[in-house]
């Protein structure tokens, strides 16, 4: 089983940076796919970025090249460094680990951005 807690989230003005923290407890940690996902007001949750346990990567297009996402698995820990941050990118941001088929979620961070 992973529990996961995040935390780093804030408001931040439009252009500025913010760094989520996950960190996750479980002895599976290093082999499980871990996301971070994001729900605007309105809107349905959404993949941000997703990073494998051998470091591959995927990002959504609304994030390629502004977002960063990494992983300590010594640590147990998974980051998002966002960068030229936007509006838009205002939701509540969860961290996600999916292995052996079953998804485990955190609570969820608030970002804000104001323009």
């Amino acid at each position: 089983q992973v529990q996961l807690v995040e935390s780093g989230g804030g408001l931040v003005q439009a252009g500025g940076s913010l760094r989520l923290s996950c960190a996750a407890s479980g002895s599976i940690f290093s082999i499980a796919a871990v996301g971070w996902y994001r729900q605007g007001p309105g809107k349905q949750r959404e993949e941000v970025a997703r990073i494998f346990g051998g470091g591959d990567t995927n990002y959504a297009d609304s994030v390629k090249g502004r977002f960063t996402i990494s992983r300590d698995n010594v640590k147990k820990m998974a980051y998002l460094e966002m960068n030229s941050l936007k509006p838009e990118d205002t939701a509540v941001y969860y961290c996600a680990a999916t292995v052996f088929a079953r998804t485990y979620w955190g609570q969820g961070t608030q970002v804000t951005v104001s323009s």
